[in-house]
């Protein structure tokens, strides 16, 4: 039997498959002096306060500063964390990024007047000072963006008191993070030949993904008799957070939790209940695809446990890295020669740091530097990983165009359509792999795994968020959320979600006690908004071609020029309807017949 192969060193790695991370600094020595620099403006911003009123000139003097503290965080901020995800045992870097988020911290504070002040100066004094100023037009919006909180800012007495808060609202995620991902532990699971299997958040998906049914069901009932074990302290734990994040609410004025979270990204509330709304319009289908799943795995009957293996289990795909990107840049072939230029410069300039070495942090993402973006992989030759590279390519192509387009002041984009580029790329992948498989047997397999895609990212995060709505409405009307009422409702959608077809196991009762993200305060919609906005858009582009394109590329481009609806409708799609999220599920409904009809 051969010897495993060892995870190499960071230097055993050759240079072409290390990212560029000297496009921002030649050495630690300049990153350095611009720490420096940066701390320069500790002092120097106080000097402003209790003048931004005064004049025209003052106040762009101030925006302009704000730019410039931004581009050069930008950059300190991206090299210490890539340096330090490179490898993690290298103390070094870790130290550089506690030693900028400390300057950022104090630079934060020297500045914390600047809201209050920018509130408070008068509609008709700030009309005479764009008046008096053109070039004060450019921050029209983000002075605009600051004075709508004027309703929900309070004295300063009250904000000193929310203030103190803080660390104690924070509480109860902190408390589940370290319950969760420090204390708890699962008795391992065991397969059908009687082989143990150590279960834990990481390897949990994996297993239940097994085709060995003995150990999918094993991990399922390991997993949840240890919540069963501590469902109480979780239910208070979660009840905290909601009541905080309701506290905040209604101490801000707002009408809801629902409206005070989503106003921060200018997302009308409506937006949110168009989605659960649509996503009941459209539950046939999930119920079809229950059905379909159960006659494809051959079982009498299909438990939760049997939702994760793959319905085409004889199949892979082995796909190199340089073979990974032969394809991607085939399949994003619809989207023009402008798009895929800026493909392969990432491509062929060192955007991506590809392969894994001893220390570097797991998973993948892209950070939008401003110089170019970084794109992190831990690349195995698997079609995961291909999804993988082409998703973080079009946060990449995002964040470049956003950087290249807009003024520092509006390069950020929303975190409402973080999720669109990644996915619209990943839609356009599955549409050319399945148009190019080359049997039966690949395209289900690919069938099979666009189906998943759009089961967890829509049916499942919808779920979720209808969940979250409605524990934020009892708490609001003074309910108190009992691991007995959190069961139940958790239960009751899950038999609203999945239909007849499925065994409702007890154990899926208790699925809300480990989800991390009932802690992020109404941030899974946009996972299932994002899937939807992205389906639309791939459809588009490949039925429209040009023009479609050159609407996604100015939505590409806006960074947060706009409000996120604006910026989509946009490009073509209006997510203040439903209808994105009636199309996708369309396509899942199509795709589950095409799928019935190979078999």
């Amino acid at each position: 039997m051969s010897e495993e192969k060892r995870t190499p060193k960071r230097s055993e790695v050759d240079e072409k498959f290390k990212w560029a991370i000297n496009d921002i600094y030649a050495d630690d020595e300049l990153w350095a002096k611009d720490l420096e620099r940066l701390k320069g403006f500790i002092t120097v911003l106080p000097q402003y306060k209790g003048k931004l009123a005064q004049s025209a000139d003052t106040l762009y003097e101030y925006m302009q500063m704000c730019d410039e503290i931004s581009v050069l965080g930008d950059s300190l901020v991206n090299y210490a964390q890539r340096k330090s995800d490179e490898d993690t045992t290298v103390a070094k870097y870790q130290n550089m990024i506690g030693q900028v988020m400390n300057v950022f911290m104090q630079v934060n504070s020297a500045g914390s007047f600047e809201t209050p002040e920018l509130i408070a100066i008068e509609q008709s004094v700030l009309d005479k000072m764009f008046e008096n100023k053109p070039e004060l037009d450019l921050y029209r919006r983000k002075l605009e963006l600051i004075r709508l909180k004027k309703d929900h800012v309070l004295s300063e007495a009250e904000e000193k008191i929310l203030a103190l808060t803080s660390e104690m609202g924070s509480s109860p995620e902190n408390i589940f993070s370290m319950f969760s991902d420090a204390d708890i532990t699962f008795p391992d699971a065991v397969d059908k030949d009687g082989k143990a299997h150590q279960v834990t958040h990481s390897t949990y998906i994996p297993l239940v993904q097994s085709s060995d049914r003995a150990l999918r069901k094993s991990a399922f009932e390991s997993m949840y008799s240890t919540y069963e074990r501590f469902k109480n302290t979780c239910a208070a734990t979660l009840g905290a957070q909601i009541k905080a994040v309701n506290f905040y609410a209604k101490a801000r004025k707002y009408k809801s939790s629902l409206e005070a979270s989503l106003s921060a990204n200018e997302i009308p509330t409506q937006v949110y209940h168009n989605l659960i709304d649509a996503v009941h319009d459209n539950l046939h289908y999930m119920y079809d695809y229950v059905a379909l799943r159960k006659k494809l795995l051959g079982v009498d009957e299909l438990h939760f446990y049997d939702l994760y293996t793959p319905v085409v289990s004889d199949f892979d795909m082995q796909i190199t890295f340089e073979q990974a990107k032969e394809t991607v840049l085939k399949a994003l072939a619809p989207m023009g020669e402008d798009y895929l230029k800026i493909i392969k410069e990432g491509f062929d300039n060192r955007w991506i740091d590809v392969y894994e070495n001893e220390g570097k942090t797991s998973g993948a993402y892209s950070a939008g530097a401003r110089v170019h973006p970084y794109v992190l992989l831990n690349h195995k030759d698997t079609l995961n990983c291909m999804f993988t590279l082409i998703h973080e390519m079009g946060h990449a192509v995002h964040s470049y165009l956003s950087n290249k387009t807009q003024p520092i002041c509006y390069s950020d984009y929303s975190i409402f359509v973080a999720e669109v580029a990644s996915t619209c790329n990943e839609a356009l992948l599955m549409r050319y792999l399945l148009k190019n498989a080359k049997d039966k047997t690949e395209k289900a397999y690919l069938i099979n795994y666009f189906l998943e895609m759009i089961r967890t990212t829509l049916y499942r995060q919808t779920m979720f968020a209808e969940f979250e709505l409605k524990i934020n409405e009892l708490v609001s009307q003074g309910e108190s959320l009992t691991a007995q009422t959190l069961c139940a409702m958790y239960k009751d959608l899950n038999k609203l979600y999945f239909g007849d077809d499925i065994v409702l196991d007890e154990q899926i009762s208790l699925e809300w006690a480990r989800i991390p993200h009932f802690y992020y305060d109404y941030y899974v919609y946009q996972y299932a908004t994002g899937i939807a906005a992205a389906i639309a858009l791939s459809s588009r582009i490949l039925k429209e071609g040009e023009s479609a394109v050159k609407d996604y590329i100015g939505f590409l481009s806006g960074g947060c020029s706009k409000d996120p609806i604006s910026l989509l409708r946009g490009a073509g799609v209006d997510m203040a309807t439903a209808k994105p999220v009636n199309d996708a599920l369309e396509v899942f409904g199509d795709l589950i017949k095409e799928m019935d009809s190979l078999f």
